[in-house]
């Protein structure tokens, strides 16, 4: 067989290819039509490999860059529904399909799940589902609004009341929420999920429902269980907290020839024990340059009074680090938000409306909790590590307060009284392709590993929204409790059988499933009568 036959069969078998592509595309289109209202159409709002807007639809809110890479697995198509209905007909395809589904609200899914999988799937962008109402000290938010759409709504309308939430103005509500969704309020308030107190629901048969219909097992289990495991969830219902008119910030860098270590092992004798009212979080980067190695502390802090107060509360529980009068800058609680997201004093609150972040990264995050305070001696040996590593930073944020307060069994999120403060391990890349990944999960994994004596134990806990695949995984996203179990006590430690439970109650044939998605009690009774 000729060069040019062989080109021909090729360009054959591409065509036919394309063929059953366009047919597929056809057969989902009337499904998802057939099931849904005719306007908005829901063919406006769904996106093919074909259509013209699919890569850059996929690509808006995919927020961590090793998932744009060629050789990631894509969706066969993306939804973005304007109504309701457009949800529950893309629950009936994917069932009619065999296709799996992801669900996406701001896309800061740490590694991917809310927008990759390794079989067929679709995405659910919920990015169009975005409204925020204020009215008398609570807010209705749509999951597909972004912290900063939110924030905004509520500064037009109180200077007074604020809501306990992350300081990423561009993560979306729904995941945030969902996955319990701390702040730099947390001591004072407790989590974003400690402030819900209704949500609408559309579940795996395509029923909206509410909090008094869906029963509290289910409320229960989506304020820090992982929503994405038991349904799609359109709106919350948030209770507003009252803050003062004037908030402090401030923000102080030290270095290793400044006594950092001094500074830190203090630090965590007093953050989780002091007013209630002041989060101090401690950054932690490594220094390498040519003529010096060393570890830099940013220790950024808000306080909910004003700067004398904050001063005299400073100067008495920790003088080590410093903080003068004239380091303790006054604003609105809203233009703290910008601080913390480092914006210059003066900026327009307009900026939190803007849903890109300042830039895009490839990166790789863990977590791990600290319940007993790390030794001088000891934190140097993880000084030294972070250098010879070179690329993690560390970030402690401090617990006590509100959270010590709450049971651990409140809400799925069980991570309360007993932990000092929790670890975000972080590291960012510039460099595409396999080495430059490679190296930086390597490094990161490392410094996790150097950790583990100084840790939480059995389990050794982790932060759901700081996901994290390398302490297990459902094998392609067909969970079993023996494979749930492994990271889900980590996550959940004792809730995680009761999230088992609403689970097999509500989405008992595990429509609703990724990589590390609640398992079915089914699969949970097969592995305990063995």
């Amino acid at each position: 067989m000729g060069f040019q036959s062989l080109v021909i069969i090729f360009l054959l078998c591409i065509s036919m290819a394309n063929s059953d592509h366009l047919k597929q595309n056809k057969t989902i289109l009337q499904c998802l039509t057939d099931h849904s209202i005719a306007s908005p159409s829901i063919s406006s709002v769904t996106f093919f490999p074909t259509d013209p807007s699919f890569t850059s639809t996929l690509q808006s809110y995919t927020r961590n860059l090793r998932f744009t890479s060629t050789t990631t697995p894509k969706p066969l198509f993306i939804v973005v529904p304007s109504h309701v209905s457009h949800i529950q007909a893309s629950i009936i395809c994917c069932k009619t399909h065999g296709l799996e589904m992801r669900i996406r609200s701001g896309g800061h899914d740490y590694d991917g799940l809310s927008y990759v999988s390794k079989a067929p799937f679709m995405i659910l962008d919920l990015f169009n589902l975005r409204s925020v109402i204020v009215d008398n000290g609570t807010a209705w938010v749509e999951s597909g609004a972004t912290l900063g759409e939110l924030f905004y709504a509520i500064s037009q309308k109180s200077k007074t009341h604020g809501f306990p939430a992350g300081v990423c103005p561009t993560v979306g509500v729904g995941g945030h929420f969902s996955g319990g969704g701390y702040g730099n309020m947390m001591r004072k308030f407790g989590l974003s999920v400690d402030n819900v107190i209704d949500a609408k629901l559309v579940d795996v048969n395509g029923n909206v429902l509410d909090r008094e219909s869906m029963g509290e097992d289910l409320f229960w289990a989506i304020k820090g269980g992982g929503g994405a495991s038991f349904g799609i969830i359109i709106s919350w219902k948030i209770k507003l907290v009252s803050v003062p008119e004037i908030v402090t910030v401030f923000k102080i860098e030290k270095t290793l020839e400044q006594g950092v270590t001094d500074i830190v092992h203090k630090w965590q004798y007093i953050a989780d024990k002091i007013d209630p009212n002041l989060f101090i979080r401690v950054v932690l980067l490594p220094v390498n340059k040519k003529h010096l190695q060393s570890i830099k502390a940013k220790f950024i802090g808000l306080f909910l009074g004003n700067g004398q107060e904050l001063s005299s509360l400073m100067n008495e529980a920790f003088p080590e680090l410093g903080l003068s009068f004239d380091q303790c800058i006054e604003m609105s609680w809203i233009e703290s938000i910008l601080f913390w997201s480092n914006y210059p004093k003066g900026t327009s609150l307009d900026v939190l409306l803007d849903r890109q972040p300042q830039q895009e990264k490839y990166l790789k995050k863990k977590s791990d909790y600290v319940q007993e305070p790390i030794s001088k001696e000891n934190l140097e040996g993880i000084w030294n590590k972070m250098i010879e590593l070179k690329r993690p930073a560390l970030t402690l944020n401090p617990y006590g307060g509100k959270m010590s307060e709450i049971s651990e069994f409140e809400t799925p999120f069980p991570h309360r009284a007993g932990n000092i403060y929790k670890i975000q391990y972080s590291v960012t890349w510039k460099d595409d392709g396999v080495e430059a990944t490679g190296r930086s999960l390597d490094q990161i994994r490392k410094l996790y590993d150097y950790m583990t004596p100084y840790v939480s134990k059995s389990p050794r806990s982790s932060y759901l929204n700081y996901r994290d695949v390398d302490i297990g995984i459902n094998e392609n996203g067909n969970a079993s409790y023996s494979e749930g179990v492994i990271w889900g006590r980590k996550y959940f430690k004792g809730n995680f059988e009761r999230l088992v439970q609403v689970k097999s109650k509500v989405d008992p044939g595990n429509f609703f499933r990724y990589e590390q998605s609640i398992p079915c009690l089914g699969s949970w009774k097969s592995i305990t009568a063995e």
